[in-house]
């Protein structure tokens, strides 16, 4: 019993700070209108059908998880204001925050957390297909109280609950319909302090304040326009020109943020990504030859240099990346097979394989689909074209909008195609969805679309994820990190370090683990 008292007492304790928090005792201001950039469009609102950053960011304003998470990653109340969990870490019991309504005045009860952790996620959602796998049921006891009863122990199950790992979806309007082509996916309705008043293609998405939340004189803002600005020269000048007052994410080219680091009126942090811990691939599609075989994935690695990648196209925000699971997350090892530049050892494992150059001095075709995030991006892909073509592999880099990238991700319509993902803190809720052979579903984006199969990868995360202690789960870990750098399924490249960049005036804005992607219900502008 002694558990279930101590997460009890946290979770209070913890609604407590965030009230305490949100809510300033007197410097907060409200009214007023913030714009920010968002890039690219996104290609929906609807947060449970696709986690582009871009949805993430707005979506995370309409819609709500039952947990956030503080810097260091505990877990915060939501929609849930309490939680407990068994002494034999099989069932937790959340406590529902009251008089939440949806945005169309429909009441938010435990009946709509059973239907979309047991039934809309589990169908639509990578990362809570893999998360909500292991429960044997989720039960609603009554409306503010909901149960959920695990088959065998999951050990970061507090952690699946953030906004865009379990967004909450209005039962009223989603069961018994096909999911994915819902007329209520193009106007969402959620929990959150603001609503979708107007989306003007290729302009801006506006929300407006949601006079009906459920925290008591939030949010501050009247309304928030996301601006669709997708040159990198005209979203520095509208930052610095005072039209939009925060850039996130790659918004603002990398070499430039020094620049806005000197200017007095803006702020620069990197926090506010430490639940996401971004990690950049190439994805190999391995159905495909030649990159079914790992020689040539592990010759992509070879012939690149990551540490040029770093320094040159991302500036220094930027860690190289060693393997699977990012270094700001749990259980990462170093222990792993290293991959540095190496043209002669990249050329002899393509001769191995039988992929000679002909007399044009290629061997082999690829297509690579780039991601359409901008101009870093780009030169990212562009990049990894002009290294392969040092070894013999000429790249063909094919562009696409956000939602034609995604689409691509999904139906496995690529043969190579430069990525990157978020990792939410552990390993079981991040990293195994991309790599695990039960989590490969076509159609569905940010599962195993790379068709990697392993069963003793298979088995390490199963029993990593299920591990009580944290040293087996070490364990478990380090050794399928060792199986994957060998076989490189993907070939990662660097861990992000994205910058936030604001105007002095916009407060509260970076306030838990997941920064901008955050409601923003006590963000206030200063006068």
């Amino acid at each position: 019993m002694k558990r279930m008292i101590n997460f009890l007492g946290r979770g209070v304790m913890c609604m407590a700070l965030v009230a305490a928090s949100a809510v300033p005792a007197f410097a907060q201001q409200r009214g007023g209108t913030l714009n920010m950039i968002v890039n690219p469009e996104p290609p929906t609102l609807m947060l449970g059908l696709n986690q582009l950053s871009g949805v993430q960011m707005i979506g995370g304003k309409i819609y709500q998880g039952l947990l956030t998470y503080d810097s260091n990653l505990n877990p915060q109340p939501g929609l849930a204001k309490s939680w407990t969990s068994s002494e034999d870490g099989l069932t937790y019991t959340f406590k529902l925050q009251e008089g939440v309504k949806w945005h169309d005045g429909k009441p938010f009860t435990a009946a709509d957390v059973v239907f979309t952790t047991s039934k809309f996620l589990p169908e639509v959602h990578s990362r809570a297909r893999n998360n909500f796998s292991h429960l044997a049921s989720v039960t609603a006891p009554d409306a503010a109280t909901v149960v959920f009863k695990l088959k065998e122990p999951f050990a970061p199950f507090l952690g699946s609950f953030e906004v865009s790992s379990a967004p909450m979806v209005p039962r009223h309007i989603y069961e018994g319909t096909d999911f994915k082509t819902n007329p209520a996916n193009q106007t969402p309705i959620g929990t959150g302090p603001f609503k979708l008043k107007e989306w003007k293609k290729g302009a801006y998405i506006h929300l407006i304040r949601n006079d009906n939340y459920w925290k008591p004189g939030l949010p501050y803002l009247d309304d928030i326009y996301f601006q669709v600005i997708p040159d990198s020269a005209s979203r520095a000048v509208a930052l610095e020109s005072g039209k939009v007052d925060v850039s996130s994410f790659s918004d603002i080219e990398l070499f430039d943020v020094n620049r806005f680091k000197s200017l007095p009126q803006f702020e620069v942090t990197n926090k506010g990504y430490e639940f996401l811990s971004p990690l950049a691939w190439i994805e190999f599609n391995i159905r495909s030859k030649p990159m079914d075989d790992k020689r040539f994935r592990q010759a992509v690695m070879y012939a690149l240099d990551r540490t040029f990648i770093r320094d040159k196209i991302w500036f220094g925000h930027a860690k190289v990346a060693t393997g699977p699971v990012s270094s700001a997350t749990r259980f990462y090892s170093a222990d792993v097979k290293p991959y540095p530049l190496d043209l002669k050892k990249a050329e002899a494992l393509l001769d191995d394989m039988g992929l000679v150059k002909g007399k044009d001095g290629v061997r082999a075709t690829i297509k690579l689909v780039g991601l359409p995030y901008g101009e870093t991006w780009n030169r990212l892909s562009e990049y990894v074209r002009q290294s392969l073509g040092k070894v013999g592999l000429r790249v063909v880099i094919e562009s696409t909008d956000a939602a034609g990238w995604t689409q691509r991700l999904a139906n496995w319509d690529f043969e190579m195609l430069v990525s990157y993902l978020t990792q939410y803190g552990d390993p079981a809720l991040g990293v195994s969805r991309t790599y695990l052979s039960s989590n490969i579903k076509k159609g569905i984006p940010y599962t195993n679309t790379s068709g990697y199969s392993n069963e003793h990868v298979d088995e390490l995360f199963t029993k990593a994820a299920s591990a009580v202690k944290d040293e087996d789960r070490k364990r478990y870990y380090a050794d399928v990190q060792k199986l994957l750098v060998e076989d490189v399924p993907l070939g990662w490249l660097i861990e992000i370090n994205f910058p936030t960049i604001y105007n002095k005036r916009v407060r509260n804005l970076v306030t838990t683990a997941i920064g901008v992607n955050e409601s923003f219900d006590s963000v206030y502008l200063a006068k």
